[in-house]
Formats: structure tokens, C-alpha cells, sequence
């Protein structure tokens, strides 16, 4: 197993980032966190589709609580750049064109379950650990549990997990809109790569604009964003890209 914190390598349309530190079930670093980000921005522009997925079968526990220590002791500032790096990483996730999908298995807690939640897509093994447990040690979410989550799953729902620290399945997660689907451990690898050939092929314009609709979306009125939505539209509508997709339906009919 190589090194480096963060491998990503082209498979086709798909980049494939692996967090890769599976002796200390994929906790974040600096280096991860920069890696991650690093990784992001240099596919999610040309990929088709973005997936992240851990090594040796966890996805990512939090963060690593011997560098946060070390962090702890050089100061405020040190300790901020672990937060802030990883608040990059997760950024960059919304920012690139490539939808980016989170493959979770294993344990994803704290930041790792933070990183889920700043995906786009979510699949995870019906058995995956999955949880905010930032209260189980007397700590305070920093990579986005106290913001994304309530908006993710609503107020009550987000308090009441983040304030017990209680673990969620794969299962959960897909009933509390968490995750779009889950697969028994068996069967995951293949809902993977099934998932990834439903995403590939189809227009990237389209699918960036849309990828950007819903985020921006959410940041906005219901009244504004729909007015985005028309104003992005009439724009795709009018250009060059979608002329192929207005034949491709013609031709099949509406189907």
C-alpha cells in the first residue's frame, strides 16, 4: 500500500480518490485533508463522475486524534489548519462540475460522516457505522455535522443525533435521506458500479448545471430558486449543449 494519504487515479470518465491510511481506519490528517482536496479539484472538472470510497474496507473514522493533539499543543492557529483543510476538502466537493459520490462501508464518524454528507450522491453498505459522535468524547463538530445535517434532516433529527452521539446504519441513513441507497457488504461493490454507469455518459453541461442548481438552491427562497431554475434552464435551452439531448428525446419518442 502506497504512502500517500490520498491515491485517485482515471478509470475512463470515472475518477476514482481513495483515502488511504486503512491502519488508522482512514482518520484525517493535514495531509489527507489536502489531499483531498487536491484530488477533487484536479478530476472533478474532467471526470464524468467523482467517487470516494475508503481503504481497507472503513471509510473514514474522523479525525486523527494523535495529529489533533500534536495540533493542539503548537496552538489556536495550528489546530485551526486541520479544519480548515478539511473544510477545503469538503468545499471542493460542492464546487466541481463532476457529481461526487461517497462510497461508505465500515465506519464513517465525525469527519468521515461529515465527508458523506458533503456528497452528492451517498451509497452505503447496509451495515455501515455511521454517526456524529463528536458528543461521545466530549468534543464539537468542525467539518460541517452542526450545519449540513440540520439542513439534510432538520432540526430535530440533527440535534437529537448530534447531542447523543448515536450510531446510524446503512439502513438509517437511507430512511433519514442520508444516503440514496444501501446494499448488503456482498453486494455493495457491484451497487457501486452500477450506480457510476447510471451517471456516466450523459451530458456534463446538464449535469453540472443541475448539481449547481440544487446546491445553490438551497441556499435560497423557494420563491429565487425557482427563479434561478428558470432563468439556468432558458440559458441550457438556447445554447449548443443541448441540442444533442432535444434530438436524442425527439428520436425516442418522449421515452
Amino acid at each position: 500500500m502506497s504512502a500517500d494519504p490520498v491515491l485517485a487515479e482515471r478509470d475512463g470518465p470515472v475518477a476514482r480518490i481513495t483515502l488511504n491510511r486503512p491502519e488508522a481506519l482512514n482518520a484525517i490528517t493535514v495531509a489527507l485533508a489536502e489531499g483531498l482536496r487536491e484530488a477533487v479539484e484536479a478530476h472533478g472538472e474532467e471526470a464524468e463522475v467523482v467517487l470516494i470510497r475508503g481503504a481497507g474496507g472503513n471509510f473514514c473514522v474522523g479525525g486523527d486524534f494523535h495529529e489533533l493533539e500534536r495540533l493542539r499543543q503548537e496552538g489556536p492557529q495550528a489546530t485551526a489548519e486541520l479544519f480548515a483543510a478539511f473544510g477545503r476538502a469538503c468545499d471542493a466537493v460542492g464546487q466541481v462540475s463532476a457529481p461526487v459520490v461517497c462510497a461508505v462501508e465500515g465506519y464513517a464518524m465525525a469527519g468521515g460522516f461529515e465527508l458523506l454528507q458533503a456528497a452528492d450522491i451517498a451509497i452505503v453498505t447496509d451495515e455501515a457505522r455511521i454517526a456524529d459522535n463528536h458528543a461521545n468524547f466530549g468534543q464539537v463538530p468542525g467539518g460541517g455535522s452542526s450545519q449540513r445535517l440540520p439542513r439534510l434532516v432538520g432540526r430535530q433529527r440533527a440535534s437529537a443525533h448530534v447531542l447523543t452521539g448515536d450510531r446510524l446504519s446503512g439502513r438509517d441513513a437511507v430512511a433519514w435521506g442520508l444516503a440514496y441507497r444501501s446494499a448488503p457488504a456482498a453486494e455493495f461493490d457491484a451497487a457501486v458500479e452500477a450506480l457510476l454507469e447510471r451517471l456516466v455518459g450523459k451530458s456534463r453541461d446538464a449535469q453540472a448545471r443541475t448539481k449547481r442548481l440544487i446546491r445553490d438552491g438551497l441556499e435560497l427562497s423557494l420563491a429565487d430558486g425557482l427563479e434561478l431554475e428558470r432563468r439556468t434552464v432558458v440559458d441550457h435551452l438556447t445554447g449548443e449543449s443541448a441540442a444533442a439531448g432535444i434530438a436524442a428525446f425527439t428520436d425516442r419518442g418522449g421515452r
